[in-house]
């Protein structure tokens, strides 16, 4: 059984390049997969490995000294569902694409899993998903607002567009985790929206913590692993995934005449280059003999790291 960690915080983190390798090392050492983000503005990712290895990963973060607010969600898996390991730098740690929007000095009001359906059952309130539109396909919150969507960035002109006219009224943001929320719902106050709430936790701890009898959630909700998605109890969804667009895909799907494992889909059939759709075909290919083998298929990296493997071999024998 495989631990899943979620986690984020916003927090200054000045030199946050020099923390990359020490990092990376230690989830090397831990047997650790899966992506953080490191960036000024703090750290975000999810990862998965044995329950020891993820305690002694948070405990590093612990003894660092910045990272006393983690938010942190925890799942399982019967297998991983990471292949690779992935410590990135970046501008943002969620992607807004709006400079001098912090979390940390200005956000909307924090509403716990148990006193959200109180909240969105309020006339009175305007309930927005701020997650893209396929994460809203399957599955969202009675009564949500899509707004359609295809990545975070479209946010500030979606809100620009259609959201002026709920000022003075009462808002309220999900996402995944929270951690768009924190986003969204900063950038909500700096528009002038007094009155903003948002899902503690995300949608990921609403659907841990309550019942689903007593649930407003419909629906699965769309997980960046292996996993796909995920419904009540975070346990693991009936949803496949797309290899060449990545969008969550049913059975159903599968029968279409637009299917071919892990090149087209339904929804992407047609939009792909003949030179993008061969690349596919050898990947999946390349897919299948490795679990012939009993082998983890290492992806699109696999001529990088078979370079690394030669020249690491080349230097060996050089020194002999």
């Amino acid at each position: 059984m495989f631990t899943v960690c979620a986690l984020y915080q916003f927090v200054r983190l000045d030199n946050f390049e020099e923390f990359r390798n020490p990092l990376r090392e230690l989830m090397v050492e831990l047997e650790i997969k899966g992506t953080i983000l490191l960036a000024l503005e703090g750290i975000n990712g999810t990862i998965s490995g044995k329950q020891t290895s993820i305690s002694k990963f948070l405990e590093f973060l612990e003894k660092n000294g910045r990272f006393d607010q983690l938010e942190i969600k925890f799942s399982h898996s019967e297998s991983t569902p990471f292949k690779r390991l992935k410590v990135k730098l970046k501008k943002e740690i969620v992607t807004l694409g709006v400079s001098g929007i912090d979390p940390k000095e200005s956000v909307g009001t924090y509403v716990s899993p148990q006193d959200w359906n109180e909240l969105i059952s309020d006339p009175d309130v305007i309930l927005i998903d701020t997650r893209n539109d396929y994460e809203y396909e399957i599955g969202t919150f009675k009564g949500a607002v899509n707004p359609n969507t295809e990545t975070f960035r479209e946010f500030p002109e979606y809100t620009k567009n259609n959201l002026e006219q709920y000022k003075g009224k009462k808002v309220a943001m999900f996402c995944t985790g929270g951690i768009r929320c924190e986003k969204s719902t900063a950038y909500l106050k700096t528009q002038g929206f007094d009155t903003v709430y948002h899902l503690q936790g995300g949608i990921l701890k609403y659907l841990e913590d309550i019942p689903e009898q007593g649930s407003m959630w419909e629906g699965e909700c769309f997980v960046f692993d292996e996993r796909v998605a995920v419904k009540h109890n975070l346990e693991q969804g009936q949803y496949d995934q797309c290899h060449a667009c990545r969008y969550p895909i049913t059975n159903q799907d599968k029968e279409h005449e637009h299917y071919e494992k892990g090149v087209s889909c339904p929804r992407c059939h047609g939009s792909k280059s003949e030179e993008q759709v061969g690349r596919y075909r050898e990947r999946e290919k390349q897919v299948q003999l490795a679990k012939a083998r009993g082998e983890d298929h290492i992806g699109d990296n696999a001529s990088q790291i078979i370079a690394a493997k030669a020249k690491k071999k080349s230097i060996k024998n050089n020194h002999v």
